[in-house]
């Protein structure tokens, strides 16, 4: 894929996701009016989980608590019985708590804004940080998971080896104008017709602009 394609591309694929449900955290962020502390613990519970899981996890543990403060009241046994199950739900209790109790002791109680603070919290890794940043305080910055990385390097837009090495490589690439969005597109696209192994091409809208790197074998 040419780097002017990438206009054409983003257009097909706004287009083609309409018939998906939308990432959970998109919506968590949507119906939360963009609240950094509840977009960061659904990015959290949404790690190696499916969305519908991540949805229902979250209404149970924010039914109970908003807050980083109200948060850290709940015992560790009601936070893991309120996320179960969602994938390794006992390490994201514990972690949801030290989370809290470092906004508590470290930033008043505020989700930081910046990329190295908040991957300095419990289980916050560059996908998380980024989600927050650019999702709960609309700053730029594009989130890169498997997904977007996968597809980026698939479309052979760019050619990297790690999620890290794209964020990089789509930060001097990719135009501004989609950086925020970029990840919402991706991952429903990622998830139900660009799959991992064996994606579905035949359907796929992008055939005349994507390179199919390292695709051996689709439908």
């Amino acid at each position: 894929m040419r780097q002017e394609q990438i206009h054409a591309a983003i257009r097909i694929v706004r287009r083609e996701i309409r018939r998906w449900p939308e990432p959970v955290v998109g919506v968590v962020a949507k119906e939360s009016n963009r609240d950094p502390f509840l977009i960061l613990i659904s990015t959290v519970l949404s790690l190696r989980t499916k969305d519908k899981t991540t949805r229902e996890a979250g209404d149970r543990l924010f039914a109970l608590a908003r807050t980083p403060a109200t948060m850290l009241k709940l015992p560790l046994k009601k936070v893991e019985r309120a996320i179960y199950p969602v994938g390794f739900y006992r390490t994201k209790a514990k972690a949801i708590h030290h989370i809290c109790r470092q906004l508590l002791d470290e930033h008043g109680g505020k989700v930081p804004d910046s990329i190295d603070e908040l991957v300095a919290l419990p289980g916050v890794g560059r996908k998380t940080a980024n989600l927050v940043v650019t999702i709960g305080y609309g700053k730029p910055g594009i989130c890169v998971d498997i997904h977007v990385h996968r597809i980026s390097n698939r479309w052979g837009y760019i050619k990297t080896k790690t999620p890290e090495e794209s964020e990089q490589a789509l930060l001097l690439k990719l135009p501004k104008q989609y950086w925020i969005t970029y990840n919402d597109l991706l991952v429903p696209y990622g998830q139900n017709l660009c799959l991992p192994v064996s994606p579905l091409c035949s359907t796929c809208k992008l055939t005349d602009l994507c390179d199919r790197v390292g695709v051996t074998r689709s439908r």
